[in-house]
Order: C-alpha cells, then sequence, then structure tokens
C-alpha cells in the first residue's frame, strides 16, 4: 500500500467485519517531536490474547474466506520502516484498538494519503456505523462524527450523494487549511 491512509481503510474495515458498530479513527501530527501517531479504535469482538501475537503475521486470520491476513503486517512493516512500532490492545467481546508511531520526518514514511476519500469510503460501505474521526496537528483539531451529522440531516440518508459531497468538502476544508 502506497499511503498511510489505505492501511487505515482496511483496518477500518476488518473491525466492520468484526462486528464493530462504533469506529474512532485518530490522526496525531506532531512536528515538535517528530511524530506521527494512527490509532484505529473499534468495539467489535476483539481478539484473544493468542489472535492479538499473531496477529501481525501475514499467515494467520481469523477469517474463513481467505487465509492470509495482510492489514496488520503491512501496517507494522510501514511503522518499522519509518523508525516507528504498531501495538494491538484487544479484549474479546469488547473490542480493538490498533496504534502505530512513524518519525513524521522519516525518508521512509509512506504518506498520509487521502484522508477525505478514505472517511467517505467509509461512510458509503457502512452507513449504520458510527465513525469518529479525529485529526490533530500540533495545536490544530478537527473532529468529525458521523452521529451528529445523523442527527443534523433527520430524514436523509447520511450515504446520499449531496450529504457525502458536503463531507467530503468539510473533511478537506478543515484539514487542509491546518498547513
Amino acid at each position: 500500500m502506497e499511503d498511510l491512509s489505505l492501511h487505515i481503510l482496511d483496518i477500518a474495515e476488518n473491525s466492520t467485519t468484526a462486528g464493530a458498530k462504533n469506529i474512532e479513527i485518530i490522526i496525531t501530527e506532531n512536528n515538535e517531536n517528530d511524530l506521527l501517531k494512527i490509532e484505529i479504535i473499534d468495539d467489535g469482538k476483539g481478539m484473544t490474547p493468542d489472535q492479538t501475537q499473531k496477529a501481525t503475521d501475514p499467515f494467520f486470520t481469523s477469517r474463513t474466506t481467505r487465509r492470509v491476513g495482510l492489514g496488520l503486517s503491512l501496517l507494522n512493516q510501514a511503522a518499522q520502516m519509518a523508525n516507528g512500532l504498531m501495538e494491538i490492545q484487544s479484549i474479546k467481546g469488547k473490542g480493538t484498538r490498533v496504534s502505530a508511531t512513524f518519525q513524521l520526518s522519516h525518508v521512509d514514511r509512506q504518506p498520509l494519503g487521502n484522508m477525505a476519500d478514505t472517511i467517505i469510503a467509509l461512510i458509503i460501505a457502512n452507513p449504520n456505523i458510527n465513525i469518529v474521526y479525529k485529526y490533530e496537528r500540533d495545536d490544530h483539531k478537527f473532529v468529525l462524527d458521523t452521529r451528529e451529522i445523523k442527527e443534523k440531516i433527520k430524514g436523509i440518508n447520511i450515504n446520499s450523494t449531496s450529504v457525502i459531497s458536503f463531507v467530503r468538502q468539510y473533511i478537506k476544508e478543515n484539514t487542509e487549511s491546518f498547513s
């Protein structure tokens, strides 16, 4: 995967497969500490300690439809290549937190990519799931919560063309202004 946003999309889709009803994606860029941190938190079915330990093995998956699970393995590799690390915390029946850190200025750090399109893809594919996207860069913070959007657009489907177009533009305008 070329961009970190594609890793995020893959792991968030794993969350939906695991039965998550709530997914939180937090991205923190801290220039002073030369750190990029990505967290994906869900309330899905979680993993056992044994599954958590094996989760970064590309030949391990709990799915029955395929024999490999590359998402966590590839994110782990991307973090390590950029002088970072990935951690998984999971409780069976409660959910999972995947956290990856990267040296922000590292030459091998993949670009973040298009987070607006990543969040939009998640919303379109999973209109009944609550998605919270938090993006922080130094002293600036942006939060998008689909529960708030659903509350304001009562009677309109969140994955309707007009709502999706608005949300995409809203994310772009409020995160690109941090530069």
